[in-house]
């Protein structure tokens, strides 16, 4: 496996969430420094757009239902947004300390993000329509968010060990996970099933949209598995605490790659318009494999 590494930022900066964009960029936020960055895969182009908040800890971008991004600023309690172009606005949110994390665009036309420490799912219009959906556990801490091949979101509760099931009408079902203090955290979609990881039992857990979960274990337990993105056959992932990436196919079947940097922190990842998968790495930098299934 080809793997690559591009200096982005200084290791300060803390490149960690990630996404593909509609102009076929790779659009990530750089978490310590308050920033958003762009780079064009081809070339390797680099801009970057200061929020004029260093302390707003931008987490998680997707691009959204009207061809620009939207990220969750957790240190700030506000929802960004920001234009192919870098033009810039904010929505904040009503609750302050409610830590936005996770985000994605919705099959309603709607962003859809956690809230971390408010036990809230948060629902944004483009147009600026802010609703928010109560989830049933105290403490929950949600945190990452997808829709999945029902037509529902989806999200990781990882201090109540479930995944709640959301409808777009609000309706929210709680699915616990086999294994105690799991700590779910990242969350993906397929075609039939999502995919999350369980950073605390170094496993990856399959649940069906009627709630049924399968449970797979890294070859490395102690990996502290992080952030998840179905790719062809099956779902990459960052092993954190290892410094490596990973392949679980659809029966299971884990490989993993090291990283070459040591300590270099992987978190977020994304399957970029060149098809390679692209991973954010905290250190300052992002790595690229070549040859992502």
């Amino acid at each position: 496996m080809d793997i690559r590494e591009i200096t982005i930022a200084d290791e300060h900066a803390g490149p960690y969430g990630i996404t593909a964009g509609p102009d076929g960029a790779l659009w990530l936020t750089l978490t310590h420094a308050g920033r958003i960055a762009r780079l064009d895969p081809g070339g390797g182009d680099l801009r970057t757009f200061d929020l004029g908040a260093p302390g707003c800890r931008p987490a998680l971008i997707t691009a959204g239902p009207d061809g620009a991004l939207w990220f969750t600023r957790t240190g700030d309690d506000r929802i960004g947004r920001i234009t192919t172009g870098g033009r810039l606005s904010v929505h904040p949110l009503p609750t302050a300390g409610c830590g936005p994390y996770g985000i994605t665009a919705g099959p309603d036309g709607a962003l859809w993000f956690t809230e971390m420490n408010a036990d809230r799912v948060g629902r944004l219009t483009p147009a600026g329509e802010l609703s928010e959906v109560p989830l049933p556990a105290a403490g929950a801490f949600a945190s990452a968010i997808t829709t999945g091949p029902d037509g529902a979101l989806w999200c990781t509760l990882n201090r109540a060990n479930a995944v709640a099931r959301i409808t777009t009408g609000g309706a929210v079902t709680l699915h616990e996970l086999p294994t105690p203090a799991a700590g779910p955290v990242g969350i993906t979609a397929t075609a039939d099933a999502l995919w999350c990881v369980e950073i605390g039992a170094g496993q990856v857990a399959r649940i069906t949209p009627d709630g049924a979960v399968t449970e797979f274990a890294l070859p490395d337990r102690a990996a502290r598995p992080h952030a998840i993105v179905a790719a062809g056959d099956g779902c990459w992932l960052t092993e954190w605490g290892a410094n490596r990436v990973a392949h679980i196919t659809a029966d299971g079947a884990v490989t993993e790659h090291d990283l070459p940097t040591p300590a270099s922190e992987p978190h977020g990842l994304a399957v970029g318009p060149d098809g390679g998968l692209w991973v954010a790495l905290e250190l300052g930098r992002v790595a690229v494999m070549n040859h992502a299934r």
